[in-house]
């Protein structure tokens, strides 16, 4: 089938072939229209649609669709009729969809009794129980929720542990037991050959358990088309080869989308690319997990503007910076990267500030949180003399790195080294021996001693100048915020590293006072006011 999508601002309405794509996902931010989308396109399709929303159908008790085909009308024709067993004020299209079931099962139990043939002598010919949707929905739950058990007791469904002989009815469920048993149960009502919307299709649902329901259910539903509307964006990460349609804004007086199928971001993760594009924000990418690392809880914090996407290492923030950009005819997003200063010198930092890679005036994450500016604003919150609690921390900076001057500098050489050898050795050369005097000579050339001491000398005018911000820049410790007793000096009660993290960024999320001083004091070092 050939399905149209709804009317497009500035073109045509975009078609997709459901027999080559049976799953579609439909991508939004909130409040881009990707809910009125949907909406437009199952008015579409008439009776060839159905709707599923577990926050519906779970909490919605006095909501009710109307709909052809919908729980809601199925049970409504089945209590209706008089022909049913179960009660005629069940509330909510959970209670609905269960009781249909049983209604089912009982209707298939008593045809199956006393509508069969009769065992006669030679007659081999027997019927067998039909598998119901209620078998079928139970035996996939249990699938899902391996070690857990569902009984019918006195014509109700009850849940219990393998392990255990305590039970309880379907109203004890949490909240994503109870949206699985809904989404595969309400699937099997769905007509055959409809596309069943699914709104929210990740909601109540733990990600390891996503992939393996949705897999299971459209394996069950092979004759229906699938079409998925979430912003929770890594959902669509798991639906294979589906089609994807991002919709980025709705003309509601012209009932008109700006909407475009997604394209692969060669380099990207998908996950990745899609949460970007949904927030419509420009991307800033920076290094560490995500969960852990110093930079994910500090820089969504001064870089309010952006989203903030952790990516690893600092490899992978500088080509996704790249790669991203080179999409921007696409989504019409800027993409900024953060990486550590390290020790890299002049050139390379400049060589990343040009592809939109800021590099701050510090050698680590470790160090922004040490900046004058900030350390002054901390022990100002905590009412400290900030000029007695600055000069503390500086002189057992600059004490620090005195002690650890040439091993820095060897450090610095060591890099500097590195990088001049990767550069020079990668010319053309015409044969082995070519390449063989040139290496003999880079040693000669390079001259490590000579960087070595020059580092030395530089390093050495930092101490004798109390010249704070250029240790700032060079020095890498790790265990700088321990050493200096930071923590101690801004008046905080543990004298330790973590206290001190904690307490800057407990300042920077109440957004009062000091924390436009702190905020201002980091934007500055990566040259930004």
């Amino acid at each position: 089938m050939l399905l149209v999508l709804p009317p497009r601002v500035n073109g045509a309405p975009l078609e997709v072939d459901t027999t080559e794509n049976r799953q579609i996902i439909i991508i939004g931010a909130n409040g881009s229209g990707k809910t009125r989308f949907a909406n437009n396109l199952m008015s579409s399709l008439g009776a060839g649609s159905f709707r599923m929303s577990a926050l519906k159908a779970i909490y919605g008790k006095d909501e009710e669709d109307t709909a052809p085909g919908s729980i809601d009308s199925l049970y409504r024709s089945v209590t209706d009729g008089g022909a049913s067993i179960i009660r005629q004020d069940i509330k909510g299209e959970f209670d609905r969809m269960l009781a249909l079931m049983l209604n089912e099962e009982m209707l298939d139990l008593i045809d199956f009794k006393y509508n069969r043939e009769p065992d006669e002598p030679g007659n081999r010919e027997k019927r067998r129980l039909p598998v119901t949707r209620l078998e079928q929905m139970m035996r996939l739950w249990q699938k899902v929720f391996p070690g857990n058990r569902v009984l019918i007791e006195s014509g109700r469904m009850i849940f219990g542990r393998e392990r255990s002989h305590d039970t309880y009815s379907s109203a004890k469920l949490s909240a994503g037991e109870r949206a699985v048993l809904y989404y595969i149960g309400a699937a099997m009502f769905a007509p055959k050959g409809a596309t069943i919307f699914v709104e929210s299709p990740d909601m109540f649902l733990h990600p390891s358990s996503i992939r393996t329901l949705w897999d299971r259910i459209e394996e069950m539903r092979r004759d229906c088309t699938f079409i998925y509307i979430t912003h929770d964006l890594s959902f669509a990460s798991t639906r294979g080869d589906g089609v994807t349609v991002w919709v980025k804004s709705c003309d509601l007086g012209r009932g008109e989308w700006d909407y475009d199928f997604m394209t692969s971001a060669d380099g990207l993760n998908d996950e990745v690319y899609l949460a970007i594009l949904g927030a419509r924000k420009p991307v800033l990418f920076i290094e560490g997990d995500g969960v852990n690392s110093i930079d994910a809880k500090l820089y969504p914090l001064i870089f309010q503007e952006y989203t903030v996407k952790s990516l690893g290492g600092c490899d992978r923030v500088i080509e996704s910076t790249r790669t991203f950009n080179s999409l921007r005819a696409f989504h019409n997003l800027d993409a900024f990267g953060i990486v550590d200063r390290d020790r890299r010198d002049e050139g390379e930092v400049g060589y990343l500030r040009n592809k939109r890679v800021f590099v701050p005036e510090v050698a680590e994450i470790e160090n922004i949180f040490m900046l004058e500016g900030v350390v002054r604003a901390v022990a100002r919150h905590f009412h400290r003399d900030e000029n007695e609690a600055f000069a503390r921390v500086k002189k057992s900076i600059i004490h620090l790195f005195e002690s650890d001057l040439k091993q820095q500098a060897l450090m610095h050489t060591r890099h500097k080294v590195k990088k001049t050898v990767e550069h020079r050795i990668d010319g053309r050369f015409a044969n082995i021996n070519k390449l063989e005097e040139h290496i003999n000579d880079l040693c000669q050339s390079i001259n490590p001693r000579g960087i070595y001491e020059q580092y030395c000398r530089s390093f050495r005018r930092y101490v004798a100048d109390g010249d704070y911000a250029a240790i700032l820049k060079v020095y890498n410790r790790k265990t700088m915020l321990s050493e200096s007793h930071v923590a101690r000096a801004c008046g905080l009660r543990r004298d330790d590293k973590d206290a001190y993290i904690r307490a800057i960024l407990s300042i920077l999320k109440e957004d009062k006072g000091d924390a436009g001083i702190i905020r201002e004091a980091i934007r500055q070092t990566f040259g930004l006011e």
